[in-house]
């Protein structure tokens, strides 16, 4: 899709049941999710008076995804998703019901909160890669960007006014009456997925192994250079702009001289104008590039925390507030559609969670970094070098500038049959040496070794291991591209995974092939030959040819 393509309706994905229905349930959720934040930063203000272990609320929260995301993304591409979010919303219940016993008991300190955020964290981690993926299965490839859109208006019409009632839940009956509001509200999410029956296409191939999985995940994003330059940008977007959340309790108490009900309210101000910016990001993307809308959420969070940290006015924060909701959301709805438009769906769990450990691992990062700079300096002084790192991060996209949106059709190519063999192997045979002849003339070798280039990037990032492109010695015209798979099931796996997008390659190549028919494909196992202590290596160098 070219940066000018008209888009679907922003409401469009609301026409399909299940993301409908999803929705729905999910803003429940998202409201007692909220409301129990607001409970955990308030009790922290009260149990303890440093002003890092406030900032620790969130940072213990962000950083279970930063560590298990990955893991979570090879078990959303490799498992039922829906089993997956379904384990992950009971175990978040079942630890959610302990915190609200806990706390009304009054038996809470400022580590044993931690670690229940810590927990609840851990559940998040796990759902949100295989949500995320299954956006992309349940609409259309057309309707993604505005269902990335609406899941951020979702959570932001909760973030509007579940703060500000979180913050009256706490001043009316404390903490744990805002942590037992959480428990009822993942019911209604609880209830959609267990009558939710996706239809899943039948895979012919058995699952990877998780430590293989995650290695996968890893290679694929490695080797896609646009994909990366989203993790970087999404990382420094969440280390500077994660001190106006972090510091906000400090804020509202210290600089504004407020309580739970105007640091709720805040809260309520950067989720209106995140819905606002969610709204307006399809059509800041018709008028402007990726690129320049994210230098603008940078440059908007600039503004979010200069206000915070200079103008000691309640109204006028809630403006900046709002301000920096907008530019939250313009930002990260944007490198999530980047990443998902840019990975196909056999690893599309495992990139999304590489971009959640790079996001939530910089506001991680930033909430503890923060937390130490107010603890040292005061809110203001840190709330002040939070904008000037936003401002200098913003400027990184000069360098580093995101991919233009395209239009890549990453669906499977689906040409590629498995061959007959003539020796008996099995699924873990291996390892599997493949070699492809070509016969290229003089005149085209620089053509040929351009897409080359291309091919062992793409063969690579599909698992391939010690690619090389070996030429003859005897026949100059004679050029081979080797490489090696584990198993004969990884090689499967291998041509299994190519895409439409990686097919134009493929055909440039065998339109510079100067032989007869199409290139040569040899495969071959491999078989380890070892001398025996009765046939000892040869004392002198042996030519065997």
């Amino acid at each position: 899709m070219s940066e000018t393509t008209p888009r679907a309706s922003a409401l469009a994905p609301l026409g399909i049941p299940t993301f409908r229905a999803i929705w729905i349930a999910s803003l429940a959720s998202n409201f007692g999710a909220l409301i129990q934040s607001v409970g955990a930063a308030w009790m922290m203000t009260q149990i303890s008076r440093e002003a890092d272990m406030v900032a620790l609320v969130q940072a213990s929260t962000t950083l279970p995804i930063m560590v298990f995301s990955l893991a979570s993304g090879a078990i959303a591409d490799n498992f039922n998703r829906r089993t997956v979010m379904l384990a992950a919303q009971l175990f978040m219940l079942a630890v959610s019901v302990v915190l609200t016993i806990t706390a009304w008991h009054g038996l809470l300190s400022p580590w044993l909160l931690l670690g229940f955020t810590f927990l609840i964290g851990c559940g998040t981690a796990l759902n949100n890669p295989s949500w995320q993926a299954s956006v992309g299965d349940i609409v259309p490839r057309s309707h993604l960007p505005a269902a990335v859109a609406l899941n951020s208006v979702g959570f932001n019409i909760t973030r509007s006014v579940g703060p500000a009632l979180g913050g009256f839940i706490v001043a009316a009956g404390g903490a744990a009456a805002a942590f037992a509001v959480n428990c009822l509200s993942y019911l209604a999410l609880i209830g959609v997925l267990f009558f939710w029956q996706p239809q899943l296409a039948p895979s012919r191939l058995p699952r990877e192994r998780l430590g293989a999985a995650m290695g996968a995940g890893l290679r694929y994003v490695a080797m896609s250079p646009n994909i990366l330059k989203v993790l970087l940008r999404s990382f420094l977007f969440g280390l500077s702009s994660v001190a106006v959340l972090a510091l906000l309790p400090l804020v509202a108490r210290e600089l504004v001289q407020g309580g739970p009900t105007l640091y709720g309210g805040l809260l309520g101000a950067f989720g209106l104008g995140a819905i606002g910016g969610a709204f307006l990001g399809g059509r800041l993307q018709v008028w402007m590039a990726s690129e320049w809308i994210v230098r603008l959420a940078f440059a908007g969070f600039a503004v979010c925390s200069a206000t915070l940290a200079l103008v000691p006015s309640a109204p006028l924060i809630a403006l900046a507030m709002m301000v920096g909701g907008a530019s939250w959301v313009l930002a990260l709805a944007l490198f999530n559609v980047t990443v998902q438009l840019s990975t196909p769906r056999w690893v599309v769990g495992r990139a999304l969670a590489l971009y959640q450990t790079a996001a939530f691992g910089g506001m991680a990062l930033g909430s503890w970094l923060w937390g130490l700079v107010a603890a040292a300096h005061g809110p203001a002084d840190a709330m002040l070098a939070a904008a000037a790192a936003s401002l200098v991060f913003g400027t990184v996209g000069f360098l580093l500038p995101l991919p233009a949106r395209a239009d890549l059709d990453l669906s499977p190519l689906n040409s590629w049959t498995e061959p007959d063999v003539a020796v008996a192997i099995q699924p873990r045979s291996g390892p599997v040496a493949i070699s492809i002849e070509y016969v290229i003339d003089e005149a085209d070798i620089p053509e040929f070794l351009d897409a080359m280039e291309e091919r062992h990037r793409i063969r690579v990032r599909d698992g391939a291991r010690n690619w090389q492109l070996l030429r003859d010695l005897a026949d100059p015209r004679l050029w081979v591209e080797s490489y090696e798979t584990p198993t004969w099931v990884e090689y499967v796996r291998h041509n299994s995974r190519r895409t439409n997008a990686d097919a134009g390659w493929t055909e440039r190549l065998r339109a510079l092939h100067r032989a007869p028919g199409l290139p040569a494909v040899r495969r071959r196992i491999v078989r380890q030959v070892r001398f025996s202590q009765h046939d000892p290596m040869p004392k002198a160098p042996v030519d065997f040819h």
